[in-house]
């Protein structure tokens, strides 16, 4: 169960200054950034692997993607849900932006706006023989 809206503005207060920027430096950190259980070798559960799999499937440039494991800090794993105001894990942050949860990148990836979404900000890996193939 949700809280009700008025309480949101507190939440954010209990989140700590410390956490508040670490957070913020980490979603910073990457212009795609991927908190999850786990890691992308290795996810602890299903949501985060299907998060995985969705931006590899997407072709989201290694070079440009971070992830983060909430299971190493119980802060971030609390704080994370805070600063997003989303209650669940994982969470996908685009240029700073947070862009949802699992089953938000399940629908966008099926009605497509994902991939135009990744195209327009330009966090896809080069396709292969694509920079010899346009001189």
């Amino acid at each position: 169960m949700r809280p009700a809206p008025f309480l949101s503005a507190f939440q954010a207060r209990l989140l700590s200054d410390t956490t508040r920027q670490a957070i913020e430096k980490a979603v910073g950190s990457a212009p795609v950034v991927l908190f999850m259980k786990g890691t992308p070798e290795t996810p602890q559960c299903g949501f985060s692997r299907a998060s995985i799999q969705i931006l590899g499937l997407q072709g989201v440039d290694p070079n440009k993607f971070a992830a983060f494991n909430v299971l190493e800090d119980d802060e971030l794993r609390s704080g994370i849900k805070e600063f997003s105001d989303w209650p669940t894990i994982p969470q996908l942050y685009l240029e700073k932006e947070f862009v949802g949860g699992c089953d938000i990148l399940v629908s966008m990836h099926q009605d497509g706006s994902l991939a135009k979404m990744l195209e327009e900000k330009n966090v896809l890996a080069p396709l292969e023989g694509a920079e010899s193939e346009s001189k």
